[in-house]
């Protein structure tokens, strides 16, 4: 096999283990990490202020002859702004991914993904329910074992959160800009989908999660798409002004990833500024007061 064929097989190799990033020439995935959306009302409106959110999450996947390992930090800062388009709230995330992998045994390699810069609009429909779209891009890096070229995300959410429930479904739907990498490897379109039914007990919050991703077609003859459903359990607790979350997911059905995956998630989310008047007392981040 030619050198650089070979070099770009294993990078390949080793971003096919990274659950939401790029795989090889045969096979790929999505820019957004499935999954990473379970949890959060996202089809709310948050209160007025700025917050900084940070997802980690480790898992491992049952491939042969040894497990591949991937972890992935998600540091978020979200912007619920005072001002309304279209009678929805104005609202704007940057994210910077850091990922770090080790695909069947091998040294790990880690770098920056790709950094997403997304503006969000959400209506608040009245009696607890809300819906919102979500608009961004992710832009090209040059982290070789990540997704490197450029992609647009477009997102649809709906949530209900009366009664100190969340109950919240996710669409997102990828578009890549450049369907290869310099080194060759396939990016198709994605749509992933993050589910959410979980219910508050004084501070403390439990559920059920669930997520699917799924590749597009491409019309590649040798492309042979991914695709997993993966279901799990959420607790959380609400300290105060700071909220944490953890979950554990486990694949139920993949494709052409390997194996089935295990992976363990823990999300912070911490308030820097909040619009007092907006924030019922008692209430995490996650349910906006409503104002009837």
């Amino acid at each position: 096999m030619h050198r650089r064929t070979l070099a770009a097989a294993r990078l390949g190799l080793l971003a096919t283990c990274v659950l939401g990033l790029a795989s090889g020439a045969a096979s790929a995935g999505s820019a957004a990490q499935p999954g990473q959306t379970v949890g959060l009302p996202t089809g709310s409106q948050l209160p007025v202020g700025l917050y900084f959110v940070n997802l980690s999450s480790f898992g491992v996947r049952d491939t042969a002859p040894l497990g591949s390992e991937t972890n992935v930090n998600l540091p978020t800062f979200a912007w619920s702004t005072p001002w309304s388009v279209a009678d929805a709230r104005l609202q704007f995330f940057v994210t910077q991914p850091v990922a770090a992998a080790s695909a069947r045994g091998a040294p790990y390699q880690s770098g920056i993904g790709q950094p997403l810069l997304a503006a969000q609009l959400a209506w608040d429909l009245g009696n607890d329910f809300g819906v919102s779209y979500l608009f961004g891009g992710y832009l090209p890096i040059d982290t070789r074992f990540l997704t490197q070229s450029a992609s647009l995300t477009h997102r649809f959410a709906a949530s209900y959160t009366g009664n100190d429930w969340n109950l919240t479904a996710n669409l997102l739907y990828g578009v890549f800009l450049d369907s290869r990498s310099p080194l060759g490897p396939l990016y198709p379109d994605y749509l992933n989908l993050d589910l959410t039914a979980a219910r508050k007990f004084g501070n403390w919050q439990v559920g059920a999660v669930a997520f699917g991703s799924t590749d597009l077609p491409t019309g590649v003859a040798n492309y042979r798409p991914q695709g997993q459903i993966a279901v799990g359990g959420l607790v959380g607790y609400n300290f105060g002004p700071v909220t944490l979350q953890a979950y554990v997911t486990r694949d139920v059905v993949q494709r052409n990833y390997g194996g089935h995956e295990t992976r363990g998630w823990l999300r912070a989310v911490v308030p820097l500024y909040q619009d007092k008047s907006e924030v019922e007392p008692g209430r995490t981040l996650v349910t906006r007061r409503q104002a009837e």
